[in-house]
């Protein structure tokens, strides 16, 4: 199953801030919804474990993630995959731009993704919901983090 999703946040930090906190682990760590482990690899990426929780299908995701294209402050694209055993299997990318907007930082995203396994059997809207709910908790979380 395919899903999009995108957006913007208007974050009241400067740009080079902004990105700072975008590759540091320890803020993504407690920003991301049932974040457990999340370690930066040698190969500008990210090796994380989160639990989630998507309708009736509970799992812990173990994944891997690598940033590509990246301009500094400007965004990079981030691609990535995840396996959550018999709950299936996810995996996708995503573009990050970041740009200067009333004082602050307008952070844009573009989410593309697949994933298989029982969590595409809960079919779209289920999905998108939680995927939607997902996203609008880490960056609420981002936002207090880079306004500190």
């Amino acid at each position: 199953m395919a899903m999009t999703m995108n957006g913007e946040v208007q974050l009241a930090a400067p740009r080079e801030a902004v990105w700072a906190k975008l590759n540091d682990p320890e803020v993504l760590k407690a920003c991301i919804p049932g974040c457990e482990e999340l370690e930066k690899t040698e190969d500008n990426g990210f090796r994380a474990t989160a639990k989630m929780k998507v309708g009736p299908v509970s799992a812990r995701f173990k994944g891997k993630v690598t940033l590509s294209d990246l301009d500094p402050p400007n965004g990079y694209k981030i691609s990535g995959e995840g396996e959550g055993g018999v709950a299936g299997f996810a995996k996708g990318g995503a573009t990050v731009a970041l740009a200067e907007r009333d004082g602050g930082t307008l952070l844009t995203y573009n989410v593309e993704a697949q994933i298989g396994g029982k969590l595409a059997q809960l079919g779209q809207r289920l999905i998108n919901g939680s995927a939607k709910k997902l996203a609008d908790e880490f960056f609420a979380n981002f936002a207090r983090a880079v306004q500190g």
